[in-house]
């Protein structure tokens, strides 16, 4: 009988690739014992969607039902930027901690802790995609169009967030403590989120901020996001995300991953 032999490289790369979910069932299973890590993935979207729809809606849209049905796909878009932070307050974490120095010990590959936390974070970040949705859905949001178009909006909300969590990768790997790379976020999401169609039709700005408005990668997003739930334009603004995306991860992920060999 003959014995199917893995070329090296192979080996190797699933080798990494189970190092990386080992690593992030590690960070998923720190839920168990600390309930309060899911807070900003379930309590606090929870409560921005129920602020900007009943305190917002009636004077932007008219109804808090009218304005859900613009505003989810923004809140959602918002959401999931600040969502990224987590990932970098986590990896600083684990550094300042020495996490990192005993893995580094161990027959692990060097990048699956890094992996493992980006991974583990992207699957919290569906779990918040879909409360949200269906949390908006009880509230009154309605679907207009197909299942295929659902899947669509929630694959690449899931691929936007692992793309944007390099920005935060890279603001841990360069500042000493968890609370500056939340201090950060803040200074760049606030304006990038309100300066967008997330939340208000770009018509309503002053004419000198509308440019940047619509190429704001928010404003894409969310445009993306809510003409595949509700109808609208989809080929533009799901392009422009995917070219987003991709130029946040050819920018960021090189960086980081040089600032992390330097770091650890």
């Amino acid at each position: 009988m003959t014995t199917l032999t893995l070329p090296p490289e192979t080996r190797r790369g699933t080798t990494a690739l189970r190092n990386t979910a080992t690593l992030a069932w590690r960070t998923l299973v720190q839920i168990k014992h600390n309930p309060m890590e899911l807070m900003d993935f379930s309590i606090q979207p929870v409560m921005f969607l129920l602020l900007f729809t009943f305190v917002f809606g009636g004077q932007l849209a008219g109804s808090p039902a009218e304005y859900l049905q613009f505003a989810l796909a923004g809140i959602i878009v918002q959401n999931m930027l600040f969502a990224t932070m987590n990932t970098g307050v986590g990896l600083n974490t684990d550094i300042s901690k020495g996490v990192f120095d005993r893995l580094r010990s161990l027959p692990i590959a060097r990048f699956a802790p890094l992996a493992g936390r980006i991974l583990a974070d992207v699957i919290k970040q569906a779990w918040a995609i879909v409360l949200l949705l269906g949390f908006g859905m009880l509230l009154g949001f309605r679907v207009t169009t197909g299942p295929v178009e659902v899947l669509g909006a929630f694959l690449l909300l899931v691929g936007f967030a692992a793309a944007a969590s390099w920005i935060s990768v890279l603001v841990a790997m360069l500042v000493d403590e968890p609370d500056k790379v939340q201090i950060f976020g803040f200074v760049l999401i606030f304006p990038i989120t309100f300066a967008s169609s997330a939340f208000v039709r770009p018509e309503t700005m002053p004419g000198w901020l509308q440019g940047f408005v619509r190429i704001n990668p928010t404003s894409v997003l969310s445009d993306a996001v809510r003409g595949l739930l509700t109808g609208g334009p989809v080929a533009g603004p799901v392009t422009g995300s995917v070219l987003w995306g991709l130029a946040l991860v050819a920018i960021f992920a090189p960086l980081s991953v040089r600032a992390f060999r330097r770091r650890v």
